[in-house]
């Protein structure tokens, strides 16, 4: 009659490691460092897109401290020629939250500051008009306009001295001397341009873009 196998005939087969096994953990820890890598650099190369120029853009601004000295926004005109109406008695219930800054119609007006543009309208008080979110996200606000740049849009990211648009006398100013209303908006409201002109220092006039 045969005998049965002895245990230490034949040598069994090991078992597959556990799921909490060393090597199992190791594993998984690599497959999580793989993915997390591919994520960050997926989020790179979307971060530094031109898709993505918009978000950089309010993310610098949103850094900054809000502008303590600008240049005229307008072509040739100097801070020692604009008179001093902020707070002046508009009508029976407003009051002056700007600057006018009078030119001959058509001189171009520019960007203040870097900034982007964030309405381009038409209507109102304002007539023509082009708000651009600035340093600190205060709002720069270009009304009277006779018109607007070629191709300026709603998103654009400008550079300080970018050419938004032309005085004018729209809106509210029809049949006055063509200006540009420009007033700057922070968290508190409306805050005096004219001594930031008159803190910037003079720089050559940019080129036309």
């Amino acid at each position: 009659m045969p005998h049965p196998p002895s245990s230490t005939s034949a040598a069994l087969p090991s078992p597959p490691p556990a799921d909490g096994s060393p090597a199992r953990r190791v594993r998984r820890w690599l497959l999580r460092a793989l993915l997390l890598g591919a994520a960050i650099v997926a989020a790179a190369a979307l971060w530094n897109s031109r898709w993505a120029q918009a978000p950089r853009a309010l993310w610098a601004l949103s850094q900054m401290p809000p502008a303590s000295a600008l240049p005229v926004p307008v072509d040739g005109v100097r801070a020692s020629a604009i008179a001093d109406t902020f707070g002046a008695p508009r009508g029976r219930d407003r009051r002056h939250a700007g600057l006018d800054i009078f030119a001959r119609r058509g001189t171009l007006v520019r960007s203040a500051s870097a900034g982007i543009v964030m309405d381009i309208r038409d209507g109102g008080l304002g007539g023509r008009q082009v708000w651009v979110l600035g340093p600190a996200r205060e709002r720069y606000y270009y009304a009277h306009l006779e018109g607007w740049r070629e191709g300026l849009a709603r998103g654009e990211v400008v550079a300080a001295g970018t050419v938004l648009g032309q005085v004018g006398d729209s809106g509210n100013a029809k049949g006055t001397p063509p200006h540009l209303h420009w007033g700057i908006y922070g968290a508190d409201g409306a805050r005096d341009p004219l001594p930031l002109l008159r803190a910037w220092r003079r720089v050559p006039t940019p080129a036309a873009r």
